[in-house]
């Protein structure tokens, strides 16, 4: 019952921080259509914002004591986690339509699956695999559906540039799973996140300094706001609680939850309304989640085949 109660705790930190992303993309995008700001200022403000916040939470929290060498390896997860992935996708999404950001986004949960078949042992079974595509064809058909209200034109350079965004968060969900258990989120982002606006710095101060602070209107202000507190701060606190308890195949299958929110927030507004298309990708997008976690990780294989071996052996 209590992995039960900590999976669940898992499934809503990462429905949660989805949630969250989910509107960011539009409202980014309104942000970098600004001609006075520039993907390289909102990553600054985003990293170094996202840097303060954490460092002001740690004030407040349990004190942890990380070694050398974990410090390296979190310098290695900011550049994977943070740095490659939100730059990329900043800068992508600046030079391409919405809708083609969020369909190479789906691409996350396969990437995911081969990397952690190759580099933790998963196996890929047809569960995982029925599922991820089940979630992907969801995904998909609500992008497809809202595309011809989508403004911006395709461009190959910045789709290229989501895909890169889409690998490097896929290889973070992989490889620093280990190092994400043993750290709470803020201690885990307060570093990360340091890194990355430093990192960063000598990239964006120019872009940043010569923005021209004064066309800030009380709306862009809270947009930036939402970038930085919401789509950032409170996103990357959840993330961690969901890769800690679950596989990362499973983490990265919320992305499919991204464009369902986007398209939720659209009818509510009035800007889209409500049809069969948008309610059976729904359907598809959490079925697909549901499949991939009835799939049997490499530990419960292993197991299988030990109790099989065991058996035989009582049989024998």
């Amino acid at each position: 019952m209590m992995t039960d109660d900590k999976n669940l705790s898992g499934h809503l930190a990462l429905l949660g921080a989805n949630v969250i992303f989910g509107l960011n993309m539009p409202i980014s995008k309104t942000v970098l259509s600004l001609d006075f700001v520039t993907p390289y200022t909102l990553n600054l403000f985003r990293m170094g914002g996202a840097a303060i916040l954490f460092w002001i939470a740690s004030l407040f929290c349990r004190r942890e004591k990380v070694p050398v060498r974990d410090i390296l390896l979190l310098f290695a997860a900011s550049l994977f986690g943070v740095q490659l992935n939100q730059v990329s996708f900043l800068i992508g999404l600046s030079m391409t339509a919405p809708v083609d950001a969020s369909i190479v986004a789906t691409t996350v949960p396969i990437i995911t699956m081969i990397i952690s078949a190759l580099y933790l042992k998963e196996p890929i079974t047809w569960k995982k695999v029925i599922g991820v595509l089940v979630g992907a064809s969801g995904a998909i058909m609500l992008i497809m559906s809202a595309q011809s209200a989508s403004g911006g034109e395709s461009h190959l350079a910045g789709n290229l540039l989501c895909l890169l965004s889409a690998a490097s968060f896929a290889t973070y969900l992989v490889l620093f799973k280990k190092l994400i258990g043993r750290y709470s989120s803020v201690t885990l982002m307060k570093w990360m996140f340091l890194f990355a606006a430093l990192c960063n710095l000598p990239f964006c101060w120019g872009d940043f300094s010569s923005t021209d602070f004064s066309r800030f209107t009380w709306d862009v202000s809270l947009r930036v706001a939402y970038v930085v507190g919401g789509a950032t701060f409170l996103a990357y606190l959840m993330i961690p609680v969901g890769q800690r308890l679950l596989r990362p195949t499973i983490v990265s299958m919320y992305n499919y939850v991204q464009p369902l929110v986007a398209s939720l927030v659209a009818v509510l507004i009035g800007l889209d309304t409500m049809n069969w298309t948008k309610g059976v990708a729904a359907i598809l997008v959490f079925s697909g989640v549901y499949i991939v976690t009835l799939s049997k990780s490499r530990a419960q294989l292993e197991a299988e085949k030990a109790a099989r071996a065991e058996k035989n052996r009582d049989n024998a």
